[in-house]
């Protein structure tokens, strides 16, 4: 069976959201999302991503990841992609995700939350799912308690963002 990852498939909305796997012709709208300062200062992903960069890492996803975006009416308005481990860990993925700094606060990364831990629970078999976050991002970090996600440490000097180092914390979700 061949996939096309250069065509978006069709998917229902909600509300005018709706969440599709990523596709490579997506490249131009994730690097501007990847771009834009809110978005950024969550991630570890330096300023000026280009296009064809991005597009690259699209081209080449890891087997056993999930890539999804959520458009609203049609823009693409949030990613996120979780990575399964391998091994003794085949158990356990990490996750990341971002909202377009236009369209914080209005749902979108719940909806894409339920949408990534959907797939993670009842069609990959994930047990155990792992993230980072700043210890800043009280928006980030509410969302991820909302969805079952705990505090496992902190994670000092974690990364470099806007001149100086900032804190981490290292937070999970156990699947029952």
């Amino acid at each position: 069976m061949s996939v096309n990852l250069d065509t978006p498939p069709e998917k229902p909305s909600l509300n005018g959201l709706s969440v599709r796997a990523l596709c490579v012709s997506d490249a131009e709208a994730v690097t501007e999302l990847m771009n834009l300062p809110g978005y950024r200062a969550g991630t570890l992903r330096p300023p000026f991503q280009s296009i064809d960069a991005v597009r690259k890492r699209m081209e080449n996803p890891s087997p056993d990841a999930i890539n999804l975006v959520v458009e609203l009416d049609g823009k693409l308005v949030a990613n996120g992609g979780m990575n399964r481990f391998e091994g003794r860990r085949q158990h356990a993925a990490s996750l990341g995700m971002g909202v377009h700094d236009d369209f914080t606060g209005r749902g979108i990364g719940t909806f894409l939350m339920a949408a990534m831990l959907d797939a993670a629970d009842n069609w990959h078999d994930i047990k155990r799912i792992e993230l980072t976050v700043y210890t800043d991002n009280d928006a980030a970090i509410r969302l991820y308690e909302k969805f079952g996600f705990e505090k496992e440490g902190l994670l000092k000097s974690f990364g470099y963002r806007a001149g100086r180092y900032i804190d981490a914390y290292t937070m999970a979700r156990l699947r029952a």
